[in-house]
Parts: C-alpha cells; structure tokens; sequence
C-alpha cells in the first residue's frame, strides 16, 4: 500500500461520523444510500460527501440498481490498512531523546542533575 493510499484511509476513518456510517454499512452488509441518510440527524449533502469520502479511500463499493445505490463495506481494504498501520508502527525504531549538549544548546536543570548523578 502506497503512502498516498494509507493516509487517505486513515483520514477517512479519523472522522467519527464518517467511522460510525462504515460501521453500520459493516454491519448490514449492503445499505441503500437513503437507509443511510434515515439513520443520521445530518443532512443529505454531508451524508454524500462522507461516502464519497470513504469510497475514494476504497473503504466502501458502490453498485447501481435503476436509481438506487447500494452500498457494501470493503473489510479486505480495511485488513490490509491495519496490517500496513501495525508494520509501520513495529518496524520503526525507537526515537531517543537528544540531550541538549548533542542538540547543541545549554543544558537544562534536569540534564545537569542527570549528569551528576551518573558521575556520583
């Protein structure tokens, strides 16, 4: 997955309305838009532009039925974002703090007690 991808999944998911819409699509399997608008106090245009939102992601799938749109979750996309979200996490290593004297700045309180107790 490439890194354009994963961040337009991940901004997808941050919004809690646009998680909760793709949960109850997970849910149900296969939602008409219009049972999608009855389930939430929002409007129609920001129900749309949440879908939209998540199916450019390729968290949902859109398919026509005369001039119904059903929608179905896509778990396999969401599968592979976690495994991608766990590897970038696990593989990382460790960043350590640098110290003032390797940042080149004056030591602060807490450096100098630190450095006296290691010398004591």
């Amino acid at each position: 997955m490439d890194t354009n991808r994963f961040q337009r999944i991940a901004k997808a998911l941050a919004d809690p309305r646009r998680f909760e819409i793709l949960e109850v699509i997970a849910a149900s399997g296969e939602l008409c838009c219009g049972e999608i608008v009855e389930r939430f106090p929002v409007a129609q245009a920001t129900i749309s532009h949440h879908l939209k939102e998540l199916a450019d992601a390729g968290l949902i799938d859109a398919r026509c039925k005369g001039q119904f749109k059903y929608l179905r979750a896509r778990p396999e996309v969401l599968s592979e974002y976690i495994a991608q979200l766990s590897a970038r996490i696990v593989t990382r290593p460790k960043a350590r703090a640098k110290s003032a004297s390797t940042r080149g700045k004056a030591p602060n309180k807490r450096e100098t007690r630190q450095r006296a107790a290691t010398k004591a």
